[in-house]
């Protein structure tokens, strides 16, 4: 019996990276998946590979930072599997620069996404949730979040802003039996991490006991561990995935 069978997980952000990977994990151990992303085209990928390999999985296109679009990904999963157990809130952009430099449309639209587009889904899901009286939560954070980051203000407040949302959300939910969790990543190769400059790289690896950076795979294993019957008594904690980056 596979761990997650028929349990039914909207992942967002899932059309490539971290959250197309953590799809096809959960799908691998029997979820049902709706593919939330805002790029239709990425999102029916996934969707495509996961019914490649025999799962079973649905596109949800939308904008998180949107409350409408946030109640039509839920929807979307009681439409077509009748109900939600798990969510993963993945979807997150990044706009980089110094704090004196930063247009206040780029530290807009990076709290919106990233940070009001988690509120927004955690409010939408948390109605079905807590009629089922039963539901797994996984916002994914980040390490710069804990320890700030140089021309990263509006992506670190974002995920720090994650954190405290993730550890009230727990308190409010428990009594429902909702576990809600945070995945704090640190260097992790990925499309965005590919294109970064060779000393920045460097710069990461000479702060990482592992000397090597993780792999999306790491963050699919610990979220699908925290999406699992084995994760049934930990609720409200941050799990950093980080090769021992900060060890807080």
């Amino acid at each position: 019996m596979r761990i997650l069978e028929k349990k039914i997980a909207i992942v967002t952000g899932a059309g490539r990276g971290i959250g197309n990977a953590i799809a096809k994990e959960l799908s691998a151990e029997g979820s049902l998946i709706v593919v939330s992303d805002i790029d239709e085209s990425t999102a029916l990928k996934t969707v495509d590979e996961i019914r490649a390999s025999g799962g079973q999985a649905v596109s949800a296109v939308g904008d998180v930072s949107v409350f409408d679009d946030a109640k039509n990904i839920v929807n979307r999963a009681v439409d077509e599997f009748s109900g939600l157990d798990i969510l993963i809130n993945n979807a997150g952009i990044v706009k980089d620069n110094l704090i004196m430099k930063m247009p206040v449309e780029d530290w807009d639209s990076v709290i919106n996404i990233n940070l009001k587009g988690v509120f927004n889904l955690i409010k939408a899901a948390s109605r079905i949730m807590f009629k089922r009286r039963y539901g797994k939560i996984i916002n994914m954070a980040s390490v710069v979040g804990i320890m700030g980051n140089v021309s990263q203000a509006n992506y670190s407040a974002s995920k720090a802003g994650i954190i405290g949302l993730t550890r009230t959300a727990a308190k409010e939910f428990a009594s429902r039996n909702i576990c809600v969790n945070a995945v704090a990543p640190g260097y992790i190769e990925t499309d965005m991490t590919k294109n970064l400059p060779e000393k920045a790289k460097e710069a990461f690896l000479n702060v990482i006991p592992l000397k090597r950076a993780g792999s999306v795979a790491d963050i699919a294993k610990i979220v699908k561990f925290l999406a699992s019957p084995d994760s049934d008594y930990i609720t409200g904690q941050v799990i950093q995935v980080d090769g021992g980056m900060i060890m807080a």
